[in-house]
């Protein structure tokens, strides 16, 4: 139960069209509110701290039950070894993307518009696959299903971070 609701974020993942869409905007969502809340209670210094916890956690998460996924999620597969339904890639890897950007000080309705940014810009890079996303959906299990993620994460976060950085100097 614990499992399938953490490989599916709380269910996004049986969402039957573009279940990865669905469970990267669940976790902007999460990652919008934790900052909110950081923010709320005085802790905004910490968010990215506590953000790449939850990053770190989702991509073990996703690594040890990545096998267990493949095998109970076969019917559903987008393509081989890679379950339709296991979304906590999309999660892990959508926290990258905005992971270390400079927003914490920044009006509700500019971080909202950076996180939306990053939002597209990650959906975007997970569907061409730049590389070596291609390269890395190759590695087995869990692995191969979690990296490829990250490397498009990588992508939409160095763009983030171009655009907010020289955005907030211009």
């Amino acid at each position: 139960m614990i499992r399938r609701m953490a490989i599916t974020f709380f269910g996004l993942g049986y969402i039957p069209f573009a279940p990865g869409t669905w469970g990267s905007l669940g976790a902007i969502a999460a990652a919008g509110l934790l900052l909110a809340g950081m923010r709320c209670a005085g802790l905004s210094r910490w968010y990215d701290a506590a953000l790449a916890g939850l990053m770190l956690l989702a991509c073990v998460l996703s690594i040890v039950w990545g096998r267990w996924a493949v095998e109970h999620f076969a019917s559903r597969a987008r393509k081989p070894g890679d379950p339709g339904p296991f979304v906590l890639d999309e999660v892990a890897g959508q926290w990258l993307s905005v992971l270390a950007l400079p927003v914490g000080g920044l009006p509700l309705t500019t971080w909202a518009g950076v996180y939306a940014m990053q939002f597209f810009l990650f959906r975007v890079f997970d569907v061409i696959k730049p590389p070596p996303g291609r390269q890395l959906e190759r590695l087995p299990a869990g692995w191969g299903i979690l990296m490829d993620d990250l490397g498009v994460a990588v992508y939409a976060n160095i763009i983030g971070q171009i655009v907010v950085r020289g955005w907030l100097h211009a």
